[in-house]
């Protein structure tokens, strides 16, 4: 059975540097900062993004005090190279493949680092765990077994982007590259304003909504030509006075009160100048749909993923949310309601439990940021499997 180490968090970090290759990990790092270097919002957002990746670096250097989340990751990162030497040559290459994917393009080491922390999660729970996915090339990733019973688990990572019109990565992009024209403007028309978009189709990089590169230029042109409004079916421009309780406020103040004014869900982006400010608030042209997203996710997995001789387990991780939106996400029930919405269609049959996590509970922080006991958890009433002892620490609904 596999039983991970406890090495230091130095240690962890460099063993897991060597096991992924020390050339390939030196231009990711080096990649990352090329990319962090983009803007001044969209870069701290590109760290961000890669976090693990920064923080296994700096451990392996020394300069990363080992604080909770840094022995997460530590702890994950020597899991990984543990779990290598434990699995068949076709089993390493496999989980090797899955490292050099994690290390390139955009991908990050989430995905690998949830389907571990699922493991040890069930594990702790009394469960063997077999890496089925690396072993076999199953097409699911982890098979349990306790006490003659067995389950099969999907990890899975959804971007809550999937479910926004308005993307956060475009508007970050989008704010750098308008900050040099507002600051122009600024310059000859001193004072304080506010630059309102409605975005009904929302904002992408792709052809997903508007986009980004033909809004900058829209936004530019109206700029150069004085005007103070401009619309049509895709976009809504209008630039005012910031007539506002506190407009006098520092911009750092700005986007709490325009927070407040405008609700969680719109983008802010304060830009100063010498003589003056422009605060720039957009909302799409509807709701956000985070966990509506998740359930679509999860209904296409089930059927493609899962076997169907056994009783199967989606467990989501739900990438790009802040610590307000995913607290949000489970207080106003909405991952509850989708998960058990998914769970009654015929799509959910092989399905006996799902669950729900972020980069929070990775991370280990504490409830009420994260979820209680690491989690969300909803069982399948419906699920002949559902009331089987030996699952139970598995499957039973955590709410």
């Amino acid at each position: 059975m596999f039983e991970p180490p406890e090495p230091s968090p130095a240690v962890a970090a460099r063993a897991f540097i060597a096991f992924a290759d020390v050339g390939a990990w030196r231009a990711r790092q080096a990649d990352i900062t090329r990319r962090a270097a983009a803007g001044r919002r969209a870069g701290p957002a590109v760290r961000q993004h890669h976090v693990i990746e920064r923080t296994i670096d700096r451990l392996a250097r020394g300069t990363a005090p080992p604080g909770p989340a840094e022995a997460c990751l530590a702890r994950l990162a020597a899991e990984t190279v543990a779990l290598a030497s434990c699995l068949t040559p076709a089993g390493k290459t496999r989980l090797q493949e899955a490292v050099a994917a994690a290390l390139s393009g955009d991908a990050t080491l989430v995905p690998l680092f949830h389907l571990l922390r699922t493991a040890a999660r069930h594990r702790a729970h009394g469960f063997a765990v077999r890496f089925a996915g690396f072993e076999d090339g199953a097409s699911f990733d982890l098979l349990l077994q306790r006490d003659n019973a067995e389950a099969e688990v999907v990890c899975d990572v959804v971007s809550a982007e999937q479910g926004r019109l308005l993307q956060r990565a475009a508007w970050l992009r989008l704010a750098d590259r308008i900050d040099p024209d507002l600051q122009t403007w600024l310059a000859a028309h001193p004072g304080r304003y506010l630059l309102k978009m409605t975005l009904p189709e929302g904002l992408a990089d792709a052809a997903d909504g508007i986009c980004l590169a033909g809004l900058h230029a829209r936004i530019r042109d109206m700029l150069c030509r004085s005007a103070r409004t401009q619309h049509d079916a895709a976009v809504v421009l209008r630039l005012d006075p910031l007539l506002l309780a506190g407009a006098q406020a520092d911009p750092a103040d700005m986007q709490t009160l325009l927070r407040r004014e405008f609700g969680p869900e719109t983008q802010l982006a304060a830009i100063a100048a010498e003589n003056g400010l422009c605060v720039v608030a957009a909302r799409a042209g509807r709701e956000d749909e985070v966990a509506g997203a998740i359930r679509r996710r999860m209904a296409m997995l089930a059927p493609s993923r899962l076997s169907g001789t056994r009783p199967g387990i989606l467990a989501m991780f739900v990438e790009d949310t802040d610590r307000a939106e995913w607290r949000g996400l489970r207080e106003r029930l909405e991952l509850e309601g989708e998960a058990r919405q998914f769970l009654a269609h015929p799509d959910a049959r092989q399905v006996v439990a799902v669950t729900c996590t972020s980069r929070l509970e990775l991370f280990g922080l504490a409830p009420p940021d994260a979820a209680e006991d690491g989690e969300l958890r909803f069982r399948n009433p419906s699920h002949p499997a559902a009331k089987l002892p030996a699952l139970a620490p598995a499957v039973l609904s955590s709410v």
